[in-house]
């Protein structure tokens, strides 16, 4: 259990670094899709910085609270938050990247949570 865990988290870290980047160096068709959206570019900064944060507690070993809250930003927050604006504003091809994104997010949440019972009951 603890391969796939490993296996499906690192292919949801990697899922999350185009945005990183994207919101850190903010390239024009980023910005462009923020007007779209109706977001202030400022928010880029921050989300990207969270992001960051966010990878960086989900690899923290014996942090269990720090990591529920990276998961809990990941699924409330960047995800869901984006799919949600890209279809309040019409943007609905938007949302498929966002919630495929989160499908690998929820299956690497439940495969930790099941390694870990699985630790504790050897």
């Amino acid at each position: 259990m603890k391969k796939a865990f490993l296996a499906v988290t690192v292919l949801f870290s990697l899922a999350i670094v185009p945005g990183v980047i994207g919101d850190l160096l903010q390239p024009e068709m980023v910005v462009d899709v923020m007007e779209v959206l109706g977001l202030p570019g400022y928010v880029l900064t921050l989300v990207g910085l969270w992001k960051i944060g966010g990878i960086i507690a989900m690899w923290i070993p014996k942090m269990p609270r720090v990591t529920e809250w990276a998961y809990a930003g990941f699924f409330f927050f960047d995800l869901t938050g984006a799919a949600w604006a890209h279809g309040a504003s019409v943007d609905y091809a938007g949302i498929a990247p966002p919630l495929g994104v989160l499908a690998l997010g929820a299956a690497s949440y439940f495969l930790r949570r099941r390694a870990e019972a699985d630790t504790a009951a050897a």
